[in-house]
């Protein structure tokens, strides 16, 4: 393919695929602690750490990661808080990022023209020093999920429950948190801030509705995932389009696809259920005397004995 003979388009798709196979696994994580709403949110943190970075003429990549990784530890702090209601820790940590990144741009003027390559991804804007961040991040999430995927398992569901079997749930949440941030703020440059979490949820959220088990939804969650960043990134470059928008508009016709599939293979199944149910009644009504009850056992089954 033509575009692949072009060294950033290269770094966009190796990148792509190593964020797309730990956002997806981390999306289903998320959508069982009923947290899907924390990457979106460190996703605007991130925001503040580049318009921060931008002002003080640092790196925004790194300001913008190392903030995310501050917003998820915050969150987790909050949130223990707010036991009840933990959902409020997304929306303070969300207000506090936004408005950080408001004040920050307005008081940078000049950067607001290559602000939007932050905003919705850019395939031209993964350099070398990205690349490298996300080879870390993917090595360091991928070795988190695969050391601590039964514990993982267990708090998503019940941390009390977790708890008492002993494991250590704060940290392990600390750390989850942690790894939340630090994929967020990696994923920036593919999808861009407004859709980072499109890339986490979407893939998780049709693999959860179509696997029949936990490792399943895992694998499916990481095809999906792959298949929407190489076709979204292939799209964006063949129409011109941001990479962060094409990337989310195919997963979300992934999503409706797979779910009208599903839904489709359960109208054909109680279908051909109702069709062998009757077929049995059919059967029944054309050999009323021919009954499979106790006296096949104690008698033999002579009350059927004139029938053969």
């Amino acid at each position: 393919m033509e575009m692949l003979h072009y060294d950033f388009m290269q770094r966009a798709f190796f990148a792509g695929g190593l964020i797309a196979l730990v956002a997806s696994v981390l999306g289903v994580y998320l959508m069982l602690r009923r947290q899907a709403m924390m990457a979106d949110m460190l996703s605007h943190v991130s925001l503040a750490g580049v318009a921060g970075g931008a002002y003080l003429q640092l790196n925004p990549s790194l300001t913008g990661f190392a903030i995310a990784i501050t917003g998820a530890i915050a969150v987790e702090y909050v949130r223990r808080s707010y036991k009840t209601y933990s959902e409020i820790s997304t929306a303070i940590i969300m207000i506090g990022g936004l408005s950080s990144a408001v004040v920050l741009m307005s008081l940078n003027q000049g950067m607001n023209k290559s602000f939007s390559s932050y905003l919705f991804g850019s395939i031209v804007a993964v350099n070398q020093t990205e690349l490298s961040l996300m080879i870390a991040v993917a090595l360091i999430g991928a070795s988190f999920f695969i050391l601590f995927r039964r514990p993982l398992y267990q708090i998503a569901f019940d941390e009390e429950t977790a708890a008492t079997n002993g494991i250590p749930v704060k940290w392990v949440s600390l750390i989850f948190s942690v790894i939340t941030g630090m994929i967020a703020a990696a994923a920036m440059p593919i999808v861009g801030v407004l859709l980072v979490s499109s890339l986490i949820v979407l893939p998780a959220s049709l693999a959860i509705r179509v696997s029949s088990s936990f490792t399943s939804a895992l694998y499916i969650a990481m095809g999906i995932g792959l298949i929407g960043v190489f076709s979204g990134l292939t799209a964006s470059y063949e129409l011109s389009t941001p990479p962060g928008g094409t990337i989310a508009v195919v997963l979300l016709i992934l999503l409706v696809a797979g779910i009208a599939v599903k839904k489709l293979m359960l109208k054909v199944g109680k279908l051909r259920s109702k069709n062998s149910t009757s077929k049995v009644d059919n059967m029944s009504t054309a050999f009323p005397r021919f009954t499979m009850n106790s006296s096949i056992q104690t008698t033999g089954g002579k009350e059927n004995e004139n029938l053969v």
